[in-house]
């Protein structure tokens, strides 16, 4: 990255995310199945170590379903369109911007990205909220389905 601070400080901004190795790994997925397909891996999320772990998932030659979760599987920017793309179904999980400041700011305490309120509320501002409306502005055409997170307080 060109400027390494800026990229940590926006850790999670869709710039920062290695996109044209999940569009790879999405592709091979997409290819038909033989009885000489391999096990592929995938990487997964570790929110202790707050850094991907790769090779972490394996993917079975004889799984049928495959479900990816992520904040830019519908952006409409290169290469996450052509990601969104290859989904069968693409779905998307929208939340009020006041709902999620309060779920980033205790996450980001309870998971140790940030020592204090202040500091999470300064995150969430200056980086996850811009990347939410990064997201909602450039949205691809075609989501199949659009889920309405909310509070219900029968769920805590």
């Amino acid at each position: 990255m060109p400027d390494p601070i800026h990229a940590h400080f926006r850790r999670g901004a869709a710039f920062t995310f290695d996109s044209l190795s999940l569009l790879s790994l999405v592709q091979i997925l997409r290819e038909p199945l033989s009885t000489s397909t391999p096990t592929i891996y995938a990487p997964s999320f570790d929110h202790a170590l707050k850094d991907p772990v790769a090779n972490d998932i394996a993917i079975e030659p004889t799984s049928r379903i495959i479900i990816f979760e992520g904040n830019y599987l519908s952006l409409d920017q290169y290469p996450w369109n052509e990601i969104a793309g290859l989904m069968d179904e693409l779905w998307f999980v929208e939340v009020d911007f006041d709902v999620a400041r309060k779920r980033l700011v205790k996450r980001h305490l309870e998971t140790g990205v940030e020592k204090d309120e202040r500091d999470a509320v300064k995150r969430v501002e200056g980086n996850d909220l811009l990347n939410g409306r990064e997201i909602l502005e450039g949205m691809v055409e075609g989501v199949h389905e659009i889920v309405r997170s909310r509070e219900d307080d029968d769920w805590k």
